[in-house]
């Protein structure tokens, strides 16, 4: 993510700050993908502390505008959830903006949300599937919470479990079904991923019933269980990399193996920025064990899995001139 300044006072700001400590208000305009000091606010900016401008005409942002269905605010800390879990929302819409999926320039479906809690305040805990049909985006807001978030990732034996992630993943459904339009798409979707129209309730059942390894062929063992969860979560690893090799370079970081000025959501040629966030996240990697904190990026990329990515990348930072 791109680092901001404050157009009043020049001072370094951050993509989720309400004002400056110089005290002018701040606004992020997805458009220009900048901060202003002067804009119509969205309507959540007090409720849920969404800093993005109203779009032209509405009075929600584009981002929450996404949203069809929240919790019942006034129960428990739906609140507060709802708050997190719409902050990882724009993070995420905002990276993919670079690839200009939903903006202006985008003529496309939208995808809309229902931001669903299990507290819903009948004093008993409703279950939730979070998933993706038909452009709906079923997000339970519940696992904005940290601890309930870092168990359910440990009772499932994931290495990684993050709000970002869970939209990353769920958006990339939604990303298929606009590629899928595009010719040539599913001709090479299948060759690379599998038949897509395989019984996916059927694998599903089969996945959590004899789960398998993911071997060298599947960068989790949930892709494993279907071709439409192996595109999501090689998508959701895409952006993953791409987004803190990002953040990395926007922060003014240099190391060997990382040009100077480089941009990764420019980059045409996924082996280079592969090469590059391997190297990044090594580095990071190192620094996180230096703290006894966890790995930011445990996972190893396959000369198989490389490929996936690749052609996710190719698909996704493309798409406008493949018709999509």
């Amino acid at each position: 993510m791109q680092s901001f300044t404050c157009p009043a006072c020049n001072s370094r700001v951050y993509f989720d700050n309400l004002f400056c400590a110089c005290g002018e208000p701040l606004f992020y305009e997805p458009e220009a993908r900048a901060m202003w000091n002067k804009a119509e606010p969205c309507a959540n900016r007090d409720t849920i502390q969404c800093n993005w401008v109203a779009a032209p005409g509405e009075t929600l942002c584009r981002s929450c505008a996404m949203s069809d269905v929240v919790p019942a605010l006034n129960v428990g800390d739906n609140q507060q959830l709802l708050e997190r879990a719409e902050r990882a929302k724009r993070w995420v819409l905002a990276n993919l903006s670079n690839w200009d999926w939903f903006t202006d320039a985008d003529p496309g479906m939208r995808p809309r949300f229902q931001m669903l809690s299990e507290n819903t305040g009948s004093g008993r805990a409703v279950q939730i599937m979070m998933g993706h049909d038909s452009g709906e985006i079923v997000i339970n807001v519940t696992e904005a919470d940290e601890l309930i978030r870092a168990q359910r990732q440990r009772q499932m034996g994931e290495q990684y479990r993050s709000m970002v992630g869970h939209f990353r993943h769920e958006l990339a459904h939604f990303l298929f079904d606009r590629l899928a339009v595009a010719p040539g798409f599913v001709d090479e979707f299948r060759a690379l991923f599998g038949d897509e129209s395989a019984d996916y309730n059927a694998a599903l059942q089969e996945h959590y019933a004899n789960p398998k390894d993911p071997g060298e062929d599947f960068i989790t063992a949930y892709a494993t269980s279907h071709p439409h969860e192996d595109w999501a979560e090689t998508v959701a690893h895409l952006l993953h990399m791409v987004d803190f090799t990002d953040s990395f370079v926007s922060a003014g970081l240099l190391m060997k193996g990382v040009p100077e000025g480089y941009q990764p959501y420019a980059d045409p040629d996924a082996d280079n920025l592969l090469n590059i966030a391997a190297e990044v996240a090594i580095a990071i990697n190192d620094i996180n064990r230096a703290l006894d904190n966890s790995d930011l990026y445990p996972f190893i990329l396959t000369p198989k899995i490389r490929e996936k990515i690749s052609f996710a990348h190719g698909w996704i930072s493309s798409h406008a001139a493949r018709g999509a």
